[in-house]
């Protein structure tokens, strides 16, 4: 597809003023212009500098939206400004805002009920609009001829609207935005009450009112979205009747579909929606009073056995599981003598061990029972060890033990230290009453033994050590 070559540009231009002030004008010269630029354009009686705001076949529509028509009252624009013209300009505008302040007190020497809201200079210093607001009527011809000798150029004077002024002057509104009528907002349609109240709006004028003093323009921006939605909410024109008394329209959610009845004497509001608020207003018409305004909740349909026979094995399962747990944090510890009960595999280790097993008293005595490995000589003070012998012997039972299970072996140690502790204390006993027995002949790869004798511990009671006695314990 082709670009065509033969299209022309709309040859009108809209160019922007002080205060937002805009017009049409013709660009006849087919300057190349572009949002933005600063042009010098034809006006009575001189020429004056403004801003081009919009080009091209838009231009055309906001035409056809303000009604101007294209004929030949359009003026056209001289050129492009240049550096000296905006030198002009800028100098010629400084002087606007002392002019503002002594033509104000100009007014109050004449005591006029006008309010002079801007004035503007034309970029060729040869004439200044005055805008000013009033309630009624003014005769301003003394104050044309006193600001006209004070200042030297030709005055005009244009009245504009409260609206007009907010516009010219600028702000912030109360959505925290910049107000409508100073950046898009040129037609300005009155606004009324009935917009407020169709919003539900309380009818506060510091809240309702804008810049201006005014109602607000956005007031009858969503005017037409709140008639819609009121199309399906019925009017309350009485209150409703219910057996607990008469219930009276409060607020309405026109969005939600919801509305806020209460009771005489009650500061609860309830919310019924609208569908029920009409088959109330129904019934009231056939003189029923209805039991309640919000209907009565559907009973909940009853599960079917076998879904309940499946949650209750569930739930028991649950429980079991539970119990598990806390039976094993309960569990202790078992102590030293119980792991070897518990180890032991064979019943009859089992059976051996508790016909072995002494009371507590004799436990608690024999718990870590020190065999006496080595004998004493009181009189020559010499000690008799274990011979090599015995020590070898020692361990080939060890190891021959070692080859039986461990249950077995740890049992049968654990007798043979009680019944060792048992027959070391008879040997005691037996020792204070009989008399030393002969040493026995040594066996081979055994060295011969000292009978055992009790060791008496009442000579030494409270004695010292002689130091000067010669150690023979070597």
């Amino acid at each position: 597809m082709e670009i065509p070559v033969s299209f022309e540009e709309f040859d009108i231009v809209e160019v922007r003023f002080k205060g937002g002030r805009k017009d049409f004008y013709r660009n006849n010269n087919r300057l190349d212009l572009t949002t933005g630029d600063a042009v010098v354009v034809d006006v009575p009686n001189g020429h004056h500098i403004g801003f081009v705001s919009l080009k091209g076949e838009l231009v055309r529509l906001q035409m056809m939206k303000k009604k101007v028509d294209n004929n030949e009252e359009i003026r056209s624009i001289y050129r492009i400004a240049t550096e000296q013209d905006m030198e002009k300009f800028n100098e010629v505008r400084d002087l606007e805002g002392g002019a503002m302040y002594r033509s104000r007190e100009i007014i109050q020497q004449l005591s006029l009920r006008m309010k002079l809201s801007d004035v503007e200079y034309q970029a060729d210093k040869s004439k200044a609009t005055f805008y000013y607001s009033a309630d009624d009527r003014v005769d301003f011809r003394d104050l044309i001829k006193k600001l006209a000798e004070e200042f030297k150029v030709r005055i005009e004077m244009r009245q504009i609207s409260l609206s007009h002024e907010a516009g010219r002057l600028g702000g912030i509104g109360s959505c925290g935005r910049e107000l409508c009528c100073s950046t898009w907002l040129t037609d300005f349609k009155s606004v009324s009450t009935t917009a407020a109240r169709y919003q539900n709006l309380s009818l506060n004028p510091s809240k309702l009112s804008g810049q201006c003093g005014r109602l607000k323009c956005c007031l009858n921006y969503e005017l037409e979205t709140y008639m819609e939605a009121l199309k399906d909410i019925p009017t309350v024109n009485r209150p409703l009747q219910t057996q607990n008394g008469d219930a009276f329209l409060q607020k309405t959610d026109i969005f939600k579909k919801m509305m806020w009845f209460g009771f005489k004497g009650d500061n609860n509001w309830y919310p019924v929606p609208v569908e029920r608020v009409q088959e109330i207003l129904e019934l009231n018409s056939k003189g029923i009073a209805v039991d309640s305004l919000l209907k009565e909740a559907p009973e909940e349909p009853k599960q079917n056995e076998f879904v309940a026979q499946v949650e209750g094995n569930l739930e028991r399962l649950d429980d079991k599981y539970k119990a598990k747990k806390k039976k094993k944090k309960k569990k202790k510890k078992p102590q030293d003598g119980e792991i070897a009960v518990a180890e032991a595999a064979p019943a009859q280790v089992k059976e051996r061990r508790s016909e072995t097993e002494p009371r507590e008293g004799e436990q608690r005595r024999n718990r870590s029972p020190r065999p006496d490995n080595r004998n004493r000589n009181r009189e020559g003070g010499q000690e008799n060890r274990e011979s090599r012998g015995e020590r070898d012997n020692r361990g080939n039972r060890e190891q021959r033990e070692g080859g039986r299970p461990e249950q077995e072996n740890r049992g049968n140690r654990e007798r043979r230290e009680r019944e060792g502790g048992r027959g070391e204390r008879e040997n005691r006993e037996r020792g204070n009453r009989e008399p030393r027995a002969q040493a026995q002949p040594a066996t081979d790869g055994q060295q011969a033994q000292q009978p055992k004798k009790q060791k008496s511990r009442k000579p030494f009671r409270n004695k010292k050590p002689d130091q000067n006695k010669p150690n023979t314990n070597v």
